[in-house]
């Protein structure tokens, strides 16, 4: 019929109009995005700077004598020294019990994700008590055993190593199960077909793929560990120059109204918090470009 519009073109001019933004959802998504850079402001930026202004209010002599106190430098060293036990325990633990669920059926497996998942659960405080009903030598379950073997793991580094591992423990694998999950198994398949090993199929298929992911869950495994605080609390007994991790360190500092020394020894865990966001950045970026 002359004049009329084809149906097509009527209804395309529909859809593109529908699809152009109103002046109402607009000023919704400028709205949206200033609530969420305010927030991202006032609860993460803001904080972040407030404690290395606070760390050097006093100048570079007192932050540096803050950080090389022979008690700081002891908890420096515990914290390190437990962040390098439990990344790699949990590392392998992660790797194993990642390449176990997304690349096989087996009975239990919704028992081993929900154990993955325990520590995420229990509160960092319940989980410390756990360690001390189980391992301490005056009223432990195990007490018997320990005294008979000379072992005192409460009040002492392994206990603060052991809660650690549990509040860390499912950081690696939580990072991988879902990459892991979507890439399937055809790859390694057909490196089995034709012969690899297990291992060699691993180190040059899979880890590969899943090399980005493992490094963020590796950092979010270091970083819970240097600044894991309710379960170590628990666990430690608080003895200065022996049990004291860095965030213990700094509680000390502060209720001792020490409020420039406790930011200082703080901003080292800001520092790795920092790194970490840094690294969960470039992680994403490179987890997306395997998918393009």
């Amino acid at each position: 019929m002359a004049g009329s519009i084809p149906l097509k073109t009527k209804y395309s001019n529909e859809i593109n109009a529908r699809k152009k933004p109103s002046g109402d959802s607009k000023l919704v998504r400028i709205v949206l995005i200033a609530i969420a850079v305010l927030f991202f402001v006032i609860m993460l930026l803001v904080p972040l700077i407030s404690v290395f202004v606070k760390a050097f209010e006093q100048g570079t002599k007192v932050y540096l004598a803050a950080i090389s106190d022979p008690i700081a430098l002891s908890a420096i060293k515990l914290t390190l020294l437990t962040i390098a036990i439990v990344v790699p325990v949990n590392t392998i633990f992660g790797i194993i019990a990642a390449w176990a669920v997304s690349k096989f059926k087996f009975k239990g497996k919704n028992i081993l994700i929900t154990i993955i998942d325990l520590p995420f659960a229990i509160s960092p405080v319940v989980a410390g008590l756990i360690f001390v009903l189980l391992f301490s030598t005056s009223h432990g379950l195990l007490a018997p055993v320990l005294n008979e073997l000379g072992l005192k793991i409460i009040f002492a580094p392994p206990g603060i190593i052991l809660a650690t591992l549990f509040v860390t423990l499912p950081f690696v694998a939580r990072e991988l199960i879902p990459l892991m999950e979507s890439q399937g198994t055809a790859e390694e398949e057909a490196a089995l077909t034709l012969g690899a090993s297990g291992f060699k199929t691993f180190w040059l298929i899979t880890l590969p793929n899943i090399k980005w992911a493992l490094l963020y869950g590796i950092m979010l495994t270091a970083a819970r560990a240097a600044g894991e605080f309710g379960a170590v609390s628990v666990v430690s007994g608080h003895i200065r120059g022996l049990t004291n991790t860095v965030p213990l360190h700094v509680e000390i500092l502060y209720n001792e109204y020490k409020f420039s020394a406790a930011f200082a020894v703080a901003s080292l865990l800001t520092v790795i918090a920092i790194i970490n966001l840094i690294i969960k950045n470039i992680s994403d970026w490179k987890i997306s470009q395997q998918f393009k």
